[in-house]
């Protein structure tokens, strides 16, 4: 059960083409479901506007399949990140409608309507390409939760003028989510060019003195650049649902 069917579900009781039982009826459905180890909530998406998402990691392949075949049943749609190979390969196998996408680990079935969609351009910009697994991760989750995806790849300051000289593109989005590893310089340098939020992640991309992401994090939380948000290390799902909050607000 997502928002816009429960408002058809009223709007046809207004307009008369609904009996009040009936759409009761299809609205009392259970919101959680306790599978014994998992309770789903199926109701996340009236109250967030997309149902809950399916994090594999930690869970069995089993367990990924069965919360998913749940959900599936209630034509909502899901998605599923960090899911490995053998996650991704179970639920392609049990749903064949599904979108995989290898590297950034995620599976995503689209639900039966359409999701209401953002306003504006999300830009999903790598300082390298070893940051793309997260930015992957990021940019499936944008256009599973309603948005239009751009990204923009390898434009780390290393080379800055690989960024400088696609100013056109960074212009235009209404949200700029900037994945970096290293030092973590990048979205100091984005949010000094544009006007419009940015959200920064930073990888666990780096050599020894990054501390598995612990330097570009650090190194973000110190911008220069006057309101730039950051998120946890490796989170690109996290930054791709702020950034979704903002297009729907």
């Amino acid at each position: 059960m997502n928002r816009e069917r429960a408002l058809d579900l009223l709007r046809r009781v207004a307009a008369g083409e609904l009996a009040a039982d009936a759409a009761a009826d299809a609205l009392a459905v259970s919101p959680l479901e306790d599978l014994g180890f998992a309770t789903i909530d199926h109701h996340r998406a009236v109250r967030l506007g997309f149902p809950e998402v399916i994090l594999a990691a930690g869970k069995t392949t089993e367990q990924v399949v069965e919360i998913a075949d749940r959900i599936a049943a209630r034509r909502d749609g899901f998605l599923v990140t960090r899911a490995d190979a053998n996650v991704r390969r179970a639920l392609a196998e049990r749903i064949p409608t599904v979108e995989l996408n290898d590297l950034g680990r995620t599976v995503y079935l689209q639900p039966d309507k359409e999701v209401p969609q953002g306003t504006g351009t999300v830009l999903v910009v790598t300082a390298g390409t070893s940051d793309l697994p997260v930015a992957e991760e990021a940019a499936v989750t944008l256009r599973a939760l309603g948005n239009c995806v751009e990204r923009l790849t390898d434009v780390g300051v290393a080379g800055i003028h690989r960024l400088l000289s696609r100013s056109d593109v960074l212009t235009r989005a209404a949200v700029v989510i900037v994945v970096a590893g290293m030092e973590g310089a990048l979205p100091s340098v984005v949010g000094g060019i544009v006007r419009v939020p940015v959200i920064a992640v930073p990888t666990s991309v780096g050599y020894g003195a990054s501390f598995g992401g612990i330097a570009a994090l650090l190194g973000m939380l110190n911008s220069c650049a006057a309101g730039v948000t950051v998120v946890n290390i490796d989170n690109g799902f996290g930054a791709a649902y702020a950034a979704s909050r903002i297009t729907h607000s």
